[in-house]
C-alpha cells in the first residue's frame, strides 16, 4: 500500500466526518503506517496553502486554532506554516513577513503515534472547514520592509501578558503580568504615534486584522474602533472569528495597533486595581462589572481620542484628510459591501462603568517623549 493511499483513507475516514470514532478509524491507520508521516506533512501544507488563497494570513491562523483547539495544535499549524513559507514563491509584504518572525518555533510533541495522529486529524479538519475571508493584498500599500518599525514585533509579547493578566485569578499576579506589558509599551513609545503628522501620499489605503480576544470581546471590539477612528481608519468586527480588519493608510494602521494594545494594558491594570478595591468593600468580582467597566472605558476613552485628534488638524491639513477619508471609506465598502451593527450587551453593573469611565479619564493618550528602544 503506498503512503498516499494511506492518507488518502485516513482523510476519507476523519476529515469529512465530526465524530470521535471517524477520527480514531483515520488516525489508527496513519499511526500503523511511518512511512506515511512525510505525506501526511506534505498534505498539510497544502492545506495553509490554500487558506493563503483564501484570504488567510499568518497571524490569522495560528489565532483560530488557539481559539477552537489546543496548545498542541498551535504548535503543529505553526511548524505547518514555517515549512510551507520555505516554498512560498508569492511576494509578501512586511506585516506577513512580521507575523512569520512572531510565529512560535518549539515543535509539538510527539508522544505516540496515535495520539499525534488525532491531533493532526482534528487540525486538518478545522483548516479544511476555514471559510474565505475578505483578501487583503497588503503587498499592494506595503511599505518598504526597512521602514518597518521594531515596536510592533513586541506586540506579540505585549498580548500574551494580556491575555496571562485576564485569565489569572490571582490578582497581584494580574497587576504584576499588567504592569510588565505597561513598561513594554512606554519603553516603545506607543503612544506618540496617535499625534504623529501625516504626510500626503500616493499609496493606497492597506488594511491588517487585529484580534479581539474573549473575554469582553464586545467592549474591546468598541474599544478598538473608537482608536481607528481617531486615527482616520475603519473598522469592521467579525465576532465569530475573533478579530476586527482594520482599513488605513500604513502608518495609520501601525498608530491603531500600537495604540489599542496600550489601551487594553491600561485598562486591565485600572480594572485588577478596581476589582481589588470592590473586594476590598466585601464585593466578589463579577463578569458584568469587567463588562460594564470596559465598556465605558471604551466609551469615554473614544470620546477623548476623537477630542484630541479634532485638536491637531489645522487648515493646511484638511483637504488631505478629506481625501484619505473618502480613500478609506471606498476601500472599507469593496471589501465590506454588507455589514451591521450590533448592541453591547451585559453593560448593567453600575459601579463597573464608574471605574471604567473614570478608569478612561486618567488613562494616556498623548504623545510621550521618545524613550531609548535599546533593551
Amino acid at each position: 500500500m503506498s503512503t498516499s493511499s494511506t492518507v488518502d483513507r485516513a482523510f476519507r475516514a476523519a476529515l469529512y466526518d465530526t465524530d470521535d470514532t471517524a477520527l480514531d478509524t483515520g488516525a489508527s491507520l496513519l499511526a500503523a503506517d511511518p512511512a506515511a508521516d512525510t505525506e501526511l506533512a506534505r498534505r498539510g501544507e497544502e492545506f495553509v496553502a490554500t487558506a493563503w488563497r483564501r484570504g488567510w494570513q499568518p497571524a490569522d491562523l495560528v489565532r483560530i486554532v488557539r481559539r477552537e483547539l489546543d496548545d498542541v495544535h498551535v504548535r503543529l499549524v505553526s511548524a505547518l506554516i514555517r515549512a510551507q513559507a520555505l516554498r512560498d514563491d508569492r511576494p509578501r509584504g512586511p506585516r506577513w513577513k512580521a507575523q512569520l518572525d512572531e510565529i512560535g518555533t518549539d515543535d509539538a510533541p510527539r508522544g505516540d503515534r496515535f495520539s499525534y495522529a488525532v491531533a493532526v486529524l482534528e487540525l486538518y479538519r478545522l483548516l479544511l472547514r476555514l471559510p474565505a475571508l475578505e483578501p487583503l493584498d497588503e503587498t499592494a500599500a506595503a511599505p518598504d520592509p526597512s521602514d518597518r518599525r521594531p515596536e510592533s514585533r513586541v506586540l506579540g509579547r505585549i498580548r500574551a501578558l494580556l491575555a496571562k493578566a485576564e485569565a489569572t485569578g490571582f490578582p497581584d499576579e494580574a497587576e504584576a503580568l499588567s504592569a510588565k506589558a505597561q513598561e513594554l509599551m512606554a519603553r516603545h513609545s506607543v503612544d506618540e504615534a496617535l499625534l504623529a503628522a501625516r504626510e500626503p501620499s500616493a499609496q493606497a489605503p492597506g488594511a491588517c486584522r487585529i484580534g479581539v480576544e474573549p473575554p469582553y470581546e464586545q467592549a474591546k471590539a468598541v474599544l478598538l474602533d473608537a482608536v481607528a477612528g481617531a486615527n482616520h481608519c475603519r473598522a469592521v468586527w467579525n465576532e465569530p472569528l475573533g478579530f476586527s480588519t482594520v482599513v488605513g493608510f500604513s502608518s495609520d494602521l501601525e498608530a491603531v495597533e500600537l495604540l489599542y494594545t496600550s489601551l487594553l494594558v491600561q485598562a486591565t491594570t485600572a480594572m485588577t486595581r478596581a476589582e481589588a478595591a470592590q473586594r476590598a468593600g466585601g464585593r466578589k468580582r463579577t463578569k458584568t462589572f469587567r463588562q460594564s467597566f470596559l465598556a465605558a472605558y471604551a466609551h469615554r476613552v473614544g470620546t477623548r481620542l476623537a477630542a484630541v485628534a479634532e485638536t491637531q488638524v489645522s487648515d493646511d491639513l484638511l483637504p488631505v484628510l478629506a481625501s484619505r477619508a473618502v480613500a478609506v471609506t471606498e476601500r472599507t465598502d469593496r471589501l465590506f459591501p454588507e455589514t451591521t451593527t450590533t448592541r453591547l450587551r451585559g453593560v448593567s453593573d453600575a459601579a463597573g462603568w464608574e471605574e471604567g469611565a473614570r478608569a478612561a479619564d486618567d488613562a494616556q493618550v498623548r504623545a510621550r517623549p521618545h524613550l531609548p528602544r535599546e533593551f
